[in-house]
């Protein structure tokens, strides 16, 4: 593990060394992929961890490889390091993964007691991207990782599936015969018909919050349903109010896209679509949650402009998803007369900045797109 790149000045560098956390792993092989947070390395014969990680959140993560140089799917863990926290864990070559179980006290102080002679065989955080996981990971609190984390401890990118029944599956419902005669099925539905009956093991999936179902209430009417489904303002609310806090959103949206990002984890990123969704397909309850929408456009466009391209190119497919809910966004902010100047303004500058980089056209904005545009659907 090399420190070359990190750029940091005395004064941080004397802070780190005394408050900054230490990562101890012990008996990882040699050419293990490590990393942590957005940098990784494969690691040498004489690696043990590392130092001077600020405290804070940060996403610790691993992927054995094979003696054909192939690298196995990645696992990781979530961990908000205290000041000058020392935290040791050690390899399990049968699993090729870290144990989950807690390293006892006496090998704990046998290596605190030992840290000057440990200190060279310790790798420095890469510190020249700590800003920018900063800006990625700002609303990220202890509390939402405690909440959302797996019971296991570890986020998987392949996760460990297990036999159910049909209704049971996270994506289920009726059952597999009556699915099979209905007409007008949907290409997903089909391909949702092919898959196996399997769920997640219990306890090793992120335990991110349900997002609704339904955009309106069981009691809606007919004109209530098709208000609900252009404005997801109530599926939002209700989504809202099950958090402890309503800007714990943004932390949960951050924290999915690292999972994404970092921990390539697809359920990760079908749950940080959705909240983009939810979010930019409200129109009412923009000025009420007015603080939510100012971050939430901050916090995009870190996520937008701080991906790699390759990464980006993943994002956007699917008929560029996000450009399309940001038009919802942008076109209900412009419209709605509610929502105050500086908010307003705001979203303008974030448009065009996204214009000048990814060449998005939000011109004509209550003009919608013919695939965009809402059908009509006549009740007899």
């Amino acid at each position: 593990m090399s420190s070359d790149g990190i750029k940091m000045d005395q004064a941080s560098a004397q802070r780190l060394l005394v408050e900054g956390a230490t990562l101890v792993v012990l008996h990882v092989p040699v050419g293990t992929e490590f990393g942590i947070d957005l940098k990784s390395w494969n690691t040498a014969d004489r690696f043990k961890g590392v130092k001077m990680i600020p405290p804070g959140f940060h996403y610790v993560h691993y992927s054995a490889v094979d003696e054909f140089g192939e690298t196995a799917p990645k696992i990781g863990f979530l961990h908000t390091f205290k000041k000058s926290e020392f935290l040791i864990k050690c390899w399990d070559p049968e699993e090729e993964d870290l144990h989950s179980t807690a390293v006892d006290e006496e090998t704990v102080e046998r290596l605190k007691s030992n840290l000057k002679e440990l200190d060279r065989f310790l790798g420095c955080y890469p510190y020249d991207t700590w800003n920018q996981w900063k800006e990625l990971t700002n609303h990220i609190t202890p509390a939402i990782v405690e909440r959302c984390s797996p019971i296991c401890g570890f986020v998987r990118s392949a996760l460990e599936l297990e036999h159910c029944t049909d209704a049971a599956r996270p994506r289920g419902g009726e059952s597999t015969p009556k699915r099979k005669k209905r007409s007008g099925i949907t290409v997903e539905e089909k391909e949702d018909e092919l898959l196996p009956d399997m769920k997640p093991k219990p306890g090793t999936e992120l335990r991110l919050s349900k997002i609704p179902n339904k955009q309106y209430p069981d009691d809606a009417t007919p004109n209530e349903i098709t208000k609900h489904s252009l404005d997801s303002s109530y599926a939002l609310d209700t989504f809202l109010k099950k958090l402890p806090l309503p800007m714990e959103v943004l932390g949960e949206m951050q924290l999915a896209f690292v999972c994404f990002l970092v921990g390539q984890s697809l359920d990760a990123f079908e749950h940080w679509k959705k909240l983009v969704s939810l979010i930019c397909g409200a129109d009412s309850a923009i000025p009420e949650r007015r603080a939510i929408y100012y971050e939430f456009m901050k916090a995009l466009e870190t996520q937008l402009m701080h991906v790699p391209e390759d990464v980006l190119c993943d994002i956007v497919a699917n008929n560029n998803f996000v450009y399309h809910s940001l038009r919802k966004l942008f076109a209900n902010i412009e419209l709605n007369s509610y929502v105050d100047g500086r908010l307003k303004s705001y979203a303008m500058r974030f448009s065009e900045r996204l214009t000048a980089k990814f060449l998005w056209d939000f011109s004509d904005l209550q003009e919608e797109d013919e695939d965009e545009a809402p059908v009509v659907v006549s009740i007899e």
